[in-house]
């Protein structure tokens, strides 16, 4: 199996490895993290690299909560603003329009958790792609397991990836960003994303 943490619109590397497993296995019992993929993901934006992140409740009194735990604030209209900035940024590129309802679905639904969006935007990605992985949910936390992709959640991890480039909305300012959002690889090659994903190597460091 292969041991991966739901995350939000996961990075290019991610989804490589999961189409590269034969069986997804989901880590629901870890600990939330800050500065991780778990409530963020980076897309090619006019000025170069853009984060986007959900807002989380914290509460100063509480201690070590489980990501699963994790509740959105939604206070913070983020939905509304991650939308505007995937349609401002990729608006004219070649495939946006045909996953538009989709995303706009998920943009507009209520969410309580953090574990259920990363969940749903999962399942909108392995849809968009028809990636035959069904996943389960671990029942404790795993200590250790030889395919343990659990790092690739890690923003600020040594990841390296080797992948071919693409064409992107702004590389003609700012050059080739590699890993970036799933979204970016998608909307930008469509169902041809497959024919990239199969060809990386993601090494842990």
């Amino acid at each position: 199996m292969a041991l991966f943490i739901p995350t939000y619109f996961a990075p290019i590397s991610q989804y490589a490895a999961i189409y590269q497993s034969d069986r997804v296995v989901f880590e629901v019992h870890d600990n939330f993290q800050k500065q991780t993929y778990r409530n963020r993901f980076c897309i090619y934006g006019a000025n170069g690299k853009l984060s986007l992140s959900i807002p989380v409740k914290h509460k100063t009194n509480e201690g070590r909560k489980k990501t699963r735990d994790t509740l959105v604030e939604n206070d913070f209209p983020w939905q509304q603003q991650h939308l505007k900035s995937l349609q401002t940024a990729y608006r004219s590129s070649p495939f946006f329009e045909f996953f538009e309802d989709e995303l706009t679905t998920i943009f507009s639904k209520k969410y309580k958790y953090l574990h259920d969006v990363n969940l749903d935007t999962y399942s909108f990605v392995s849809e968009a792609l028809e990636l035959d992985h069904d996943y389960i949910k671990t029942e404790d936390y795993v200590i250790e397991v030889d395919n343990d992709f659990r790092q690739l959640a890690l923003a600020k991890k040594g990841i390296s990836i080797e992948m071919d480039s693409y064409i992107q909305m702004f590389d003609d300012k700012h050059g080739f960003l590699p890993n970036l959002s799933i979204l970016d690889l998608l909307f930008m090659e469509g169902r041809n994303t497959i024919s990239f994903l199969e060809k990386i190597s993601v090494n842990l460091k």
